[in-house]
């Protein structure tokens, strides 16, 4: 039986977009280089599609008041994914659920919002939908309706590290893997045996088991791994304990599922993907498996669902290289 032999890696952990970011060269000497292409890129990300920051192009769309604004090729783009993301799974992923989430107090970064107790008022609202928010990627024109705010929570992550991944190992000309808060994607020349990630219920630092809950690893040797999720962002408003994965239908945090891991083609299909399921609760498992898509679902109470394809676990390779 032939023995596999790892091919050195060398890795980098930081912080940005409000999330952990992680990026794995098979180089090491190319990883510092690729470190700053990454880090420049995530900034550009950031100053077009953060809600947070007053100064971004996204936030910038809801003082328009309904009139058609010229956005930069790269807001365009992210803004294109999400639409895309949202025709895709039926409205499940909505780029219109801003108000929604900022309503249940999601409306800065997350290490605030889990600092403030004030009570919040649920109610039944149907976000304004997808479908009213048109763009013309021929002008990178976007019209965005009077009173609707756009969130790109659910996409801007994912597609940011699809771009990232694609960018360094084309420049590098070495194997690379990009982890931005759990959505992750490799591309490149993978080490020998593929990129070892670790499914798990929160993000986490890939030296440690984690703990509580479940986890997996698993191998990929191409494309994106991303697992969504309702237990990492998680705050309590007076009687109600919330998190940040909002189904478009009623504006409500509600899901039967506490992860969902899905791989696919690209981190943004697979990301897309995994929250539709949170979204689609009761019978996602059924959906995703008529896509083709291998995936792994752990339900509240710890039952683990998996669709066809989905990886064999291997516990036995000596250190995973990301946590998804």
């Amino acid at each position: 039986m032939a023995t596999l032999t790892r091919r050195t890696t060398a890795a980098a952990d930081w912080r940005a977009l409000g999330t952990s970011v992680r990026l794995v060269t098979t180089d090491p000497a190319l990883l510092d280089s690729c470190n700053l292409l990454l880090a420049r890129h995530l900034a550009e990300v950031d100053a077009a599609c953060s809600r947070f920051r007053q100064d971004s192009e996204l936030v910038a769309l809801d003082q328009a008041q309904g009139r058609p604004v010229r956005v930069s090729p790269l807001l365009a783009e992210g803004l294109a994914v999400a639409l895309r993301a949202a025709a895709a799974t039926d409205g499940a992923v909505d780029p219109t659920v801003g108000s929604a989430i900022g309503a249940l107090g999601y409306d800065r970064d997350f290490r605030l919002v889990q600092e403030d107790d004030r009570p919040v008022r649920l109610t039944v609202r149907p976000v304004p939908g997808w479908r009213a928010v048109t763009l013309d990627r021929a002008t990178d024109t976007v019209t965005v309706p009077a009173g609707v705010r756009l969130d790109l929570g659910a996409t801007a992550k994912a597609w940011a590290a699809d771009k990232a991944a694609a960018l360094l190992a084309g420049t590098a000309g070495c194997g690379v893997l990009v982890s931005l808060g759990g959505d992750t994607v490799v591309a490149g020349e993978p080490p020998a045996g593929g990129w070892r990630i670790r499914v798990q219920d929160a993000t986490g630092p890939v030296e440690e088991t984690p703990a509580p809950g479940t986890y997996a690893t698993v191998a990929i040797r191409s494309g994106g791994l991303a697992t969504s999720g309702t237990t990492a962002r998680r705050w309590r408003r007076g009687a109600h304990d919330l998190h940040h994965i909002v189904d478009p239908y009623t504006g409500l945090p509600e899901t039967p599922w506490r992860t969902v891991s899905v791989a696919a083609a690209t981190c943004a299909d697979a990301n897309a993907a995994g929250t539709a399921a949170l979204v689609k609760g009761a019978g996602a498992e059924r959906w995703l498996a008529r896509l083709g898509l291998p995936a792994r679902l752990v339900a509240k109470d710890g039952t683990v669902v998996t669709t066809p394809g989905w990886p064999t676990s291997d516990p036995a390779w000596p250190g995973p290289e990301a946590a998804a």
